[in-house]
């Protein structure tokens, strides 16, 4: 029977490079890291060493210094003569075609940028055919600068020069020719060609059906990956969206019709942002961003426990603006106001107060002197606060409502929810 031949999988193992530069000290160097271990966990990789380098800038021919890559290429050796495989080495930012050859001549293993391995993941979690065919454009614009190093036979013509007594080329094949690597060009821009046509298709699909949506006002949470946008999601419009520690867990924008009170509204739920997103991958999810750019309010979700939440939420504004989704009304909702944790300093430690050092009732105060009323402080998963969310979500949604639809009465009685 099928369960006793289970076998266990390989777990691949891997190793991160990052570097330490003058605009990124070695913090944020770490937490970039800690990032990219959870997007190597989140890919199924377990992540066995890491490496840094202090550098002004990368390495225009393999990324980190000689010296480094010789101490990386020592401890892949070392590790294969104790018969532990190291599967695959990661980097920590986009590498040039030319970085990836000398490095995989040099290591002689699988090497990875963080823009492939956030690749490989979206293209793990693609369910429908609109995912599907985002992941595949984002990857072929990432492939196509790099395609020389993907292929053995680049050389090989596909026809022969013609030329005397036939030794130019093969029977039939005589001619001008044309190298492997251009006909994969070709074969890959006719393919993106094709992809860009069936995206604008699904493009004027979502866009009728947002027109046939009603008078109703759209509300879409916004945030960094792994906030915990999908479980407020479920919170609020009592639906079962994925959600998952791990992530781009939600990589489709979900759309539920929720009502409070006597307010029906729409609420979707959209794709995590992350540092360093590849502009291509944002080019390519355009259509599932729509819902961003046509809200009416946003309500920006952050991981409040999180060391780097001030810069998370600096990457999400960012990309906002980047995809015309800024200026809109917005709400800050902290979460995970449970898993939150701070150092105290000691009585006789006489020197300045960090953020690490603020608590979270004087956290809150500073965010709300800055925001004013415009920031929660909630946890969806211990239900903390949900009620508040509650309130203020029908407050500004009310709002809104009356000035878009200033003749349209709301369509529900108020009612008493079931418990």
């Amino acid at each position: 029977m099928k369960e006793f031949v289970i076998s266990e999988a390989q777990v691949e193992t891997a190793v991160l490079v990052g570097i330490i530069t003058q605009t990124q000290d070695e913090r944020k160097t770490t937490e970039y890291l800690d990032e990219l271990a959870f997007l190597a966990e989140t890919a199924g990789a377990e992540v066995v060493k890491r490496f840094t380098q202090k550098l002004p800038t990368a390495n225009s021919v393999t990324y980190v210094g000689t010296g480094k890559l010789n101490e990386i290429k020592e401890y892949i050796l070392h590790e294969a003569e104790e018969e532990r495989e190291v599967g695959m080495v990661i980097f920590d930012d986009e590498l040039s075609a030319k970085q990836i050859r000398n490095i995989e001549a040099e290591l002689k293993v699988k090497i990875l940028d963080r823009t492939s391995l956030i690749l490989d993941i979206f293209a793990m979690r693609a369910q429908t055919a609109n995912a599907k065919t985002q992941v595949e454009l984002a990857q072929y614009k990432y492939m196509l600068p790099r395609l020389q190093r993907l292929w053995t036979h680049l050389e090989r013509q596909g026809g022969g020069s013609g030329g005397g007594s036939g030794k130019g080329g093969s029977v039939g094949l005589r001619g001008p020719g044309e190298t492997q690597l251009e006909m994969d060009r070709r074969i890959i821009l006719n393919r993106m060609s094709l992809l860009k046509e069936r995206l604008a298709e699904i493009d004027k699909q979502k866009s009728t059906q947002r027109k046939n949506r009603g008078r109703m006002i759209r509300v879409a949470l916004v945030g960094y990956t792994n906030v915990g946008k999908s479980t407020i999601m479920n919170l609020l419009s009592k639906s079962e969206v994925f959600a998952e520690n791990k992530l781009f867990a939600t990589l489709d924008t979900t759309v539920r019709k929720v009502i409070i009170d006597n307010l029906p509204f729409l609420l979707s739920d959209t794709v995590g942002f992350i540092r360093k997103l590849p502009t291509d991958l944002v080019d390519s999810f355009k259509s599932t961003l729509d819902e961003v750019r046509e809200a009416d309010l946003l309500l920006h979700v952050v991981d409040i426990s999180h060391p780097g939440f001030e810069e998370q939420i600096e990457v999400v504004n960012k990309t906002l603006a980047d995809i015309g989704g800024s200026g809109k009304p917005m709400i800050l909702i902290f979460n995970k106001i449970d898993a939150y944790t701070y150092v105290e300093k000691a009585s006789d430690d006489l020197t300045p107060r960090t953020k690490e050092n603020l608590t979270l009732e004087e956290l809150m105060k500073t965010w709300m002197a800055k925001m004013e009323d415009n920031c929660l402080f909630i946890s969806a998963r211990e239900r903390i606060n949900m009620d508040e969310l509650k309130s203020v979500v029908y407050q500004r949604v009310k709002e809104l409502h009356v000035q878009k639809y200033p003749y349209n009465d709301f369509l529900y009685q108020i009612y008493e929810e079931e418990e």
